[in-house]
């Protein structure tokens, strides 16, 4: 039987750590240490390695994207999963350029919240959980970002799947298609949104109510 995979928690409110760390325990989880701000989270994970950090983004101090860009600039990759709330949308890109591999809803089932942690610690990237329509209203692209051809609706599966976080293999595997199919799908939705990376093609794909 593999160990539960570790969590460090920053939340600046001390019954929301509580309560996620009873629910987190509950789910098998381990939770390694707590952290009431973006500093302690930092220390503390200077020597004490975790499998995934669980950190909500407002706190005082130094907040959660501050504490994550200071995190990979000292070249720590640990996946973090940003917890947010509807009004937190606007920090979405910018906490998406930090390093964050996820973000989760902070009313997510506890079911949603395990499955998320499960995903980002196998490397996964999910964009999914946090509501579409802020950002969309926060970052409304010019004309001339807009999409340089129509989408097909094969392409729109292919986005929705990687707003989910699955890889070519797993989108492959789901729509019944060759992953080298899957590739070049990828690769003719990044240039009709003229983007570099995934990442940005499903955020741009949202603002532009492409899913």
């Amino acid at each position: 039987m593999s160990a539960p995979l570790r969590i460090a928690l920053a939340d600046d409110q001390m019954l929301v750590r509580a309560g996620l760390r009873a629910l987190l325990e509950r789910l098998g989880l381990s939770i390694a240490f707590e952290a009431d701000d973006g500093q302690a989270l930092l220390d503390r994970l200077a020597d004490t390695p975790v499998d995934v950090i669980l950190s909500d983004i407002r706190m005082p101090g130094l907040d959660g994207i501050d504490a994550l860009l200071r995190l990979r600039a000292r070249g720590d990759r640990t996946p973090v999963l940003l917890l947010t709330t509807f009004d937190d949308s606007e920090l979405l890109l910018r906490a998406t350029e930090a390093g964050a591999q996820g973000f989760l809803l902070k009313d997510a089932a506890p079911e949603d919240l395990r499955d998320a942690i499960v995903r980002v610690a196998a490397g996964e990237v999910l964009l999914q959980p946090v509501s579409t329509e802020p950002v969309r209203a926060r970052y409304r692209y010019h004309a001339d970002d807009a999409p340089r051809a129509l989408f097909t609706e094969r392409e729109v599966s292919v986005l929705r799947l990687m707003a989910g976080g699955y890889s070519n293999k797993e989108i492959a595997r789901a729509m019944f298609l060759a992953e080298g199919t899957v590739k070049n799908y990828v690769s003719v939705i990044l240039d009709k949104l003229d983007t570099r990376d995934r990442t940005r093609a499903v955020l741009k794909a949202i603002t532009l109510r492409v899913i």
